[in-house]
């Protein structure tokens, strides 16, 4: 493939699947800007491994791969646990200042729900994401994480059960 066809083929890609991995990398990373900087990676690594790009695989499982593979790797990095900190510190800074009663309704019931997902232990938050917010079928995630499809499923089922308690137990708590 001659780097004219790898940059026509890669915008093709960006276009069609960038908005998707961006919302996957966040999922993982909870942050929009790193989310995209991943996300940049990920398309720099699908660029120089073109060439050798198997078609046994999807393409979009394929980019899915590298993206969590790519957010992986940032959550282990030293810059994420300074970002981390520094998030912290910002987040104890503003709850100490007071904020409008409106602001806190409207946002209320999306974020309760985000934050009961995201509360998930990982292996439930990803198959959760990738099912739900993502549409992939137990199959397609099976090949994304590199796993066996009935663990998906299994996945599915625990991560389903486990959001039904929290969301029961913050309904009878009166959250």
């Amino acid at each position: 493939m001659d780097r004219e066809e790898k940059d026509y083929v890669l915008e093709k890609i960006m276009i069609e699947y960038g908005n998707e991995l961006v919302r996957l990398a966040f999922s993982y990373v909870k942050d929009a800007e790193s989310a995209k900087d991943l996300v940049q990676n990920t398309f720099i690594k699908c660029y120089k491994n073109l060439d050798s790009y198997r078609y046994d695989a999807q393409i979009k499982t394929w980019l899915y791969r590298i993206t969590i593979n790519e957010c992986k790797d940032y959550l282990k990095s030293w810059n994420y646990r300074m970002v981390q900190v520094k998030s912290f510190v910002n987040e104890t800074a503003k709850s100490i200042l007071p904020s409008t009663e409106k602001t806190v309704i409207d946002k209320y019931n999306n974020d309760e729900i985000k934050d009961t997902i995201f509360s998930l232990p990982k292996v439930y938050r990803e198959v959760i994401y990738l099912y739900y917010y993502d549409s992939l079928k137990a199959e397609e995630i099976a090949e994304v994480l590199d796993i066996p499809v009935n663990t998906v499923k299994t996945r599915l089922r625990r991560a389903k059960h486990r959001l039904e308690l929290m969301m029961k137990e913050a309904e009878f708590s009166g959250r």
